[in-house]
């Protein structure tokens, strides 16, 4: 087996990861992120095809995977371990105890699949990364996960919302829309609020009670880029909460 064989297999193994993790893809994105012509994407899914995997062609879309397919945890490289082994240490820094929780259960089976020689240096590299208590001194939460849940579920969530001086709270129904994170604010929600009729900031760290209803909503057409952008031209920075 030559460099080339070798360079293949890594590549259509990678595409299949890349199918797994997004729901729809194109020949484009792939050549792009494997630099490579869009003629040898179409051989690469082929070949994929003709071994059996069920890759599915939405005409003018792109490719997806067909539903429940999976593929078993492939083998990190060193460096993609080490990138892991980062992020977890920001992670647990970030101020919010459902997402800290759920990462260390994640980066644990990530663990499990490495060899021993591997799991040895991921020890060693976190017993060596430090980061300042000063960067996150104040601002915890416990409800990243539950508003993740419901962004990506179109769910509709009542919040008791606690006022900049402590001295007053309000009931909102709000539609949760995109996460920020800053500095100084910490973690913020960007979501559409019901009593407000309009988009508003709030901090996690000032929601003292939130559930998820058995409520949906539509989707909202503006991007967060569009958001962002136009909280900017008013404002000079975004990162201040207008709920």
């Amino acid at each position: 087996m030559n460099d080339s064989d070798i360079k293949r297999i890594s590549r259509l193994t990678a595409i299949v990861t890349q199918l797994q993790t997004k729901r729809l893809i194109t020949a484009t994105q792939l050549a792009d992120r494997f630099q490579v012509s869009v003629r040898t994407i179409y051989r690469d899914i082929k070949a994929l095809e003709q071994a059996g995997v069920p890759i599915l062609t939405q005409d003018g879309k792109g490719y997806t995977l067909m539903e429940g397919y999976r593929v078993p945890p492939v083998m990190f490289t060193e460096s993609e371990a080490s990138a892991l082994v980062i992020a977890e240490q920001m992670v647990t820094k970030s101020g919010d105890n459902s997402l800290v929780k759920e990462y260390l259960a994640a980066i644990g089976k990530i663990k499990a699949v490495l060899n021993f020689q591997d799991k040895e240096k991921m020890e060693l590299l976190s017993n060596r990364i430090a980061i300042s208590p000063m960067v996150h001194a104040s601002g915890f939460s416990d409800s990243l996960t539950l508003i993740q849940n419901a962004l990506t579920s179109f769910k509709v969530l009542k919040i008791t919302y606690c006022s900049p001086d402590q001295t007053a709270t309000s009931e909102r129904l709000i539609e949760p829309f995109a996460l920020y994170y800053s500095l100084q604010e910490k973690w913020l929600l960007i979501a559409y609020c019901r009593l407000r009729k309009d988009f508003r900031m709030f901090r996690l760290d000032r929601i003292l009670k939130i559930r998820s209803l058995d409520l949906t909503f539509e989707p909202h057409k503006l991007t967060l880029e569009q958001y962002l952008k136009e909280k900017q031209e008013k404002f000079i920075t975004p990162d201040i909460p207008l709920s």
